[in-house]
């Protein structure tokens, strides 16, 4: 560490040693999930916000969750899959799709942790917004820093990768 005694020296310390609580706080809470409940971290984390909320739209699930519908619906084939979620189409108005728990959803979600994105959203969410700015204005500093201001943003601890999906190429006519 350079400018061990200087209070810059201490600053830049603190900050990587918060960033190393907060990725293994992150990775603690996956694990433990994950080993509990056989899911990814965004799997389990849909399953807690479908607990909350009861039947609701795909979009507004999608909504809750800060992520685009497409990566939402990624979420729910697997969840659906496993027989822990169901997607049902609206009699009214067939473009809206709600999804809700299955009674096997609703089991696991009583036997699951807590996990990392419902604690920082919670938390993000209860922030007032100038201290929201200036956290968000830090953490665009620390991505420049590290060069990875253009990497898709993926998931806490997943493969998955909240962009909306390209649009599948078309045949030439």
């Amino acid at each position: 560490m350079g400018k061990n005694g200087t209070a810059r020296g201490v600053a830049i310390a603190g900050v990587l040693d918060n960033l190393r609580r907060v990725f293994q706080v992150v990775h603690g809470y996956s694990k433990r999930a994950e080993r509990t409940g056989g899911l990814t971290g965004p799997q389990l984390w849909a399953v807690k916000v479908l607990s909350e909320s009861g039947p609701v739209r795909v979009s507004d699930l999608a909504r809750r969750m800060y992520l685009h519908p497409s990566t939402v619906v990624g979420i729910l084939d697997r969840l659906e899959t496993r027989d822990l979620a169901e997607r049902t189409r609206s009699r009214e108005d067939r473009r809206v799709v709600t999804v809700a728990l299955t009674r096997k959803g609703r089991h696991l979600v009583s036997k699951v942790p807590e996990i990392a994105q419902g604690l920082l959203l919670n938390g993000l969410e209860g922030l007032s917004s100038r201290d929201l700015e200036d956290l968000s204005n830090a953490l665009e500093v620390l991505v420049k820093i590290l060069g990875a201001h253009r990497m898709p943003p993926r998931l806490l601890l997943s493969s998955e990768v909240n962009l909306p999906k390209a649009p599948a190429p078309r045949a030439p006519r």
